[in-house]
């Protein structure tokens, strides 16, 4: 009898570790926050120019629909949802059109033309990133009165967030728009964008994240804007910010290191798209590319958001012998590369 009860006990006691271990090794949810880089149509229902819900947008997204993500077609927090076998998208929370079921493996927070600065989101007013952290509090409630607590908090904790964001700060800020750069040297607005990074990973953390992914910065300099900006320069990239962008990357990865150490049970990572962006930019042919240097869409050199419509005459016909879609935001192509690259470097830990 104490022999069966034995038996009985261990294979309830293996069944249960089984099943904590099918649990805690899956990912249920990406929750995303962030700019343009991930954002998959939140900006449609604000009140701002920065918008991407018109063709020739999400031309190759699936029904040709343009959905408000600056791309031909996915950005790279979806593709990082497919990767992990959840949905080939990621829905925005402000869309009617989806709903908490929807939700419940998949949400997007992220606004284009955002930054950690609140004064980046004030330039072309769009989402702040506390706005984010607030609706994201307010889907919490909502999941678990959809879900039930603990069931609720179980996804929450388990769930992979993604933080893309910093970009707009720089290049649509610092450099562009008096006020930071006379109040802080470009070191001290790292610094400064980095205690609010630091801030937001503890917040999110204080709520119940312990998976988060804080990207890096790419190669800033590179973009088609910037070397449309430098033309006097022969259209090169432009060294001083790509400098700024490794500088900044370098330092978040010793901000996530600190983070590990202190904030107990967390896991942070920081895939950095610099390196596999410059590299693509630099042997475009590697990849299957053709132009690296202008955009596909309009000339290339400077459209982007209204400027990229269908009525522009000179959009390309195949996006995907171009890295770059319009003149600030990658093709799907190159999203679905560095998304890749992402999860085979660094993401592959939550899988």
């Amino acid at each position: 009898m104490a022999r069966k009860s034995i038996i009985a006990n261990l294979y309830f006691l293996s069944h249960f570790v089984l099943q904590l271990l099918e649990t805690s090794a899956k990912v249920p949810s990406i929750i995303v926050f962030g700019d343009s880089s991930v954002d998959s149509g939140n900006n449609n229902h604000i009140s701002t120019v920065v918008k991407s819900n018109f063709k020739p947008y999400g031309r190759d997204f699936y029904g040709g629909q343009a959905t408000g993500r600056f791309s031909n077609g996915r950005v790279c927090s979806d593709f990082i949802s497919e990767a992990f076998e959840i949905n080939p998208t990621i829905p925005a929370y402000l869309d009617p059109a989806f709903n908490i079921t929807d939700f419940s493996t998949g949400v997007c927070f992220a606004s284009a033309g955002t930054g950690y600065d609140n004064s980046t989101s004030d330039v072309l007013s769009v989402i702040p990133l506390w706005k984010e952290l607030e609706y994201y509090k307010k889907y919490q409630e909502e999941l678990r009165a959809y879900m039930g607590r603990v069931k609720a908090d179980n996804v929450l904790r388990e769930s992979l967030y993604l933080i893309s964001v910093g970009t707009n700060d720089f290049l649509e800020n610092y450099y562009l728009v008096p006020g930071r750069s006379l109040q802080y040297s470009i070191e001290g607005y790292q610094s400064f964008l980095l205690g609010i990074a630091r801030n937001f990973v503890s917040e999110l953390y204080g709520l119940g994240a312990r998976k988060i992914s804080l990207s890096g910065l790419p190669p800033m300099g590179c973009l088609p804007l910037e070397r449309t900006r430098s033309v006097m320069f022969g259209n090169r990239c432009v060294e001083k910010y790509n400098n700024v962008a490794k500088e900044f990357n370098g330092k978040l990865e010793d901000l996530v290191e600190k983070l590990n150490k202190e904030l107990e049970g967390i896991q942070v990572v920081v895939p950095n798209p610099y390196g596999i962006l410059f590299d693509i930019i630099q042997n475009p042919e590697s990849y299957g590319f053709e132009n690296a240097v202008e955009a596909c869409c309009g000339t290339g050199l400077f459209e982007m958001g209204y400027l990229c419509n269908k009525n522009n005459p000179f959009t390309c016909a195949d996006a995907s012998k171009y890295v770059f879609w319009d003149s600030f935001h990658p093709t799907e192509k190159t999203n679905g590369l560095v998304a890749r690259h992402a999860v085979k470097t660094c993401l592959y830990k939550f899988m």
